[in-house]
């Protein structure tokens, strides 16, 4: 990825990241905050990954950001200078789930038990 795309995908994550965390009323987002962000090559859509805290509704809080989409788009606009803002489209990020399973494995892999022992019969 040449330097401008990753300085581009670095401005609009730490936007959206403001505007969602501090600017948005919506109470449908909950504690949404934006781990990601993937520019096409084209540079016409930009893959907004959001981690969504335990217990808030995962699929209510990306209607509610595909619902602010248009307005975040516009937003950027204004405060970056960029020559096109790309199309946002918003997924659930699903690395947080991962980690914490891994790091579970990991601790018991030092223990010397890397799976749980088998039920006796």
């Amino acid at each position: 990825m040449d330097h401008r795309i990753e300085r581009i995908t670095e401005a609009i994550r730490e936007e959206l990241a403001e505007m969602i965390g501090y600017e948005l009323a919506d109470p449908r987002l909950g504690s949404a905050i934006v781990t990601d962000v993937h520019i096409s090559p084209d540079k016409r859509h930009a893959m907004v990954r959001v981690h969504v805290a335990e217990g808030a509704d995962q699929k209510e809080t990306l209607q509610a950001l595909d619902h602010a989409r248009s307005y975040l788009r516009r937003e950027l606009a204004n405060r970056l200078d960029v020559y096109r803002i790309p199309e946002l489209h918003f997924e659930a990020d699903s690395s947080g789930e991962l980690g914490q399973k891994l790091d579970h494995l990991l601790k018991r892999i030092r223990k010397g038990r890397p799976r749980d022992p088998e039920p006796a019969e």
